[in-house]
C-alpha cells in the first residue's frame, strides 16, 4: 500500500508541474492564411515594436510575433534573448495583395527601424535583435534586393544597409504574452519610452496607410 501512495504522490507531482509548465510556455499559432492573402516575415529588433508598428497599416489582417533564423527547434523566449539559438525576434505578417504591395511592406520595415546597425537596434544588443528579411520566395527575395538598392542610393542613412536576407525555414511563433504587447500594456515603460515613437514616425512618414480605427 506504501508503494502505491508514493506512486500516486509522485504522479500528482508530476501532472501538476505539467500544468504549471504549460500554462508558463503557452505559444501562440501561427496563422494560416486564405487562398488570396500573402505572408511576410521580417526582423526589426524588438518584436513588440515591429508589431505595433504593422498592426496599423492598411491592408494587413494579422501580425504575429515569434522567433526565426536560427537553429533551435521550438526555442522559448529566455533561449532566444540569451543569443545561443541563432534565432531573431520577428513578425510573421499576413497581408492582402490587392490592398498592400510587398515593395511598400518593405519600405515601412525599413523606415521603421535602423537597418545599418549589426546585431542592435538601440539599446537592444545581440544577433537576436539584427535586421533581418527571411522571404518565402525567390520573388520576395528579388525585391527585397531591389528596395535594399534603392534605400541604400536615396541616402537616408549615413551608413549602409547591413539587413540580413535569407529564406524563411521555419517560423517560431512567440509565446502568448508577447502577442499584441503594445496594445494591451501602452502605459508600460518601455512602450511609452521605446514603441510609441516608432509608431508615431510610421504615422507620420505612412499616413496615407493607416487603418481606419477598427480596422
Amino acid at each position: 500500500m506504501r508503494t502505491v501512495a508514493i506512486v500516486l504522490v509522485i504522479a500528482c507531482v508530476a501532472i501538476l508541474a505539467w500544468v504549471y509548465l504549460s500554462k508558463q510556455t503557452t505559444f501562440a499559432h501561427s496563422i494560416i492564411p486564405e487562398p488570396h492573402m500573402k505572408q511576410a516575415t521580417f526582423g526589426g529588433g524588438c518584436f513588440w515594436c515591429t508589431e505595433a508598428v504593422f498592426q496599423r497599416l492598411k491592408g494587413v489582417e494579422h501580425v504575429v510575433s515569434g522567433y526565426a533564423g536560427g537553429e533551435t527547434v521550438n526555442p522559448t523566449y529566455p533561449q532566444v534573448i540569451s543569443g545561443t539559438t541563432g534565432h531573431a525576434e520577428v513578425i510573421q505578417v499576413t497581408y492582402d495583395p490587392d490592398q498592400i504591395s510587398y515593395e511598400l511592406l518593405l519600405e515601412v520595415f525599413f523606415r521603421t527601424h535602423n537597418p545599418t546597425t549589426l546585431n542592435r537596434q538601440g539599446n537592444d544588443i545581440g544577433t537576436q535583435y539584427r535586421s533581418i528579411v527571411l522571404y518565402h520566395d525567390t520573388e520576395q527575395k528579388r525585391i527585397t534586393e531591389e528596395v535594399i538598392s534603392m534605400l541604400d542610393n536615396a541616402d537616408i542613412w549615413s551608413n549602409p544597409i547591413v539587413t540580413e536576407v535569407t529564406a524563411l525555414e521555419t517560423f517560431y511563433p512567440a509565446e502568448e504574452y508577447h502577442q499584441n504587447y503594445f496594445n494591451r500594456n501602452p502605459g508600460q515603460g518601455y512602450c511609452q519610452v521605446v514603441i510609441l515613437p516608432k509608431v508615431q514616425k510610421f504615422k507620420s512618414l505612412f499616413k496615407d496607410y493607416i487603418k481606419s480605427p477598427g480596422m
